[in-house]
């Protein structure tokens, strides 16, 4: 079945212009280089919408980009710029008059329930409107209305975090290392939007020259960077990269081939 993902953020945990910086990219006029938190939204062709992380930025980016729906938000890890613009999820619930299925691994579960207490407190005063939410832990492939998911394990130094494939697609999101196990469950990924900071190395994402080698290896026909940081013009950066390899930007949209529901 079809699909549809939007980058709704392709920037790191400051965004891009970063605070107090006067650097060409900060100070740059193309668009693409304004880079918001990282997060994907995915719209299925008759099917459900899938948020990939609330990022900080998640009600200028739903603004932006026109999403009205989320009928399912799936968490790579608890790092805040995924998950603090969690409050904005409940427009969505108001709207769509429910609750909001949240998908993530047990650690994140465990500090989402810490970091939004209030959310999950019976005890809260419900005057203000809170986020409808319902948490179920990831504990293997899933299904979210008729769409197979599987989450992919990763590495972000030596934190365990998740990426996600559906079909032909993987989103690879704030990693540095992907585990032996994890290889095969790329085989087959034909489009992929995989983390690459910068140039020079860091402790726990992929430098550009990381990233080239991941895709070196998986082979996919397009790979879209992601998480960028203030080091990366996005023209010059693209110019100087493969063919099949480009930079992702805060709206850019690609048509992808989902899964059928696991059975």
């Amino acid at each position: 079945m079809k699909a549809h993902v939007i980058i709704l953020g392709s920037g790191t945990s400051h965004g891009v212009p970063m605070i107090g910086c006067s650097c060409a990219v900060c100070r740059s006029t193309d668009p693409r280089d304004r880079r918001t938190r990282p997060s994907i939204y995915v719209e299925v062709d008759a099917g459900p919408k899938i948020l990939v992380d609330t990022s900080t930025d998640l009600r200028e980016q739903a603004l932006a980009r026109g999403v009205t729906r989320v009928d399912a938000i799936l968490f790579t890890h608890s790092h805040a710029d995924h998950v603090m613009g969690l409050d904005d999820s409940r427009r969505f619930s108001q709207m769509q008059k429910g609750a909001i299925p949240c998908f993530a691994d047990a650690p994140t579960c465990e500090s989402l329930r810490r970091t939004f207490h209030y959310v999950f407190d019976p005890a809260t005063e419900k005057g203000g409107g809170l986020p409808q939410i319902r948490l179920q832990t990831i504990i293997g492939p899933f299904n979210i209305g008729g769409v197979g998911v599987r989450p992919i394990p990763l590495l972000h130094g030596g934190l365990p975090v998740l990426g996600f494939r559906f079909g032909n697609f993987a989103y690879l999101t704030d990693c540095n290392r992907i585990p032996d196990d994890t290889w095969p469950l790329l085989d087959g990924v034909d489009i992929m939007i995989l983390d690459a900071l910068r140039h020079r190395p860091h402790p726990t994402h992929f430098s550009v020259a990381e990233a080239l080698a991941v895709v070196a290896r998986v082979k996919p026909a397009r790979t879209y960077f992601t998480h960028i940081c203030h080091d990366l013009p996005h023209a010059a950066t693209n110019a100087a990269l493969p063919a099949s390899v480009e930079l992702a930007y805060d709206g850019l949209q690609l048509t992808i081939e989902a899964g059928a529901a696991w059975t």
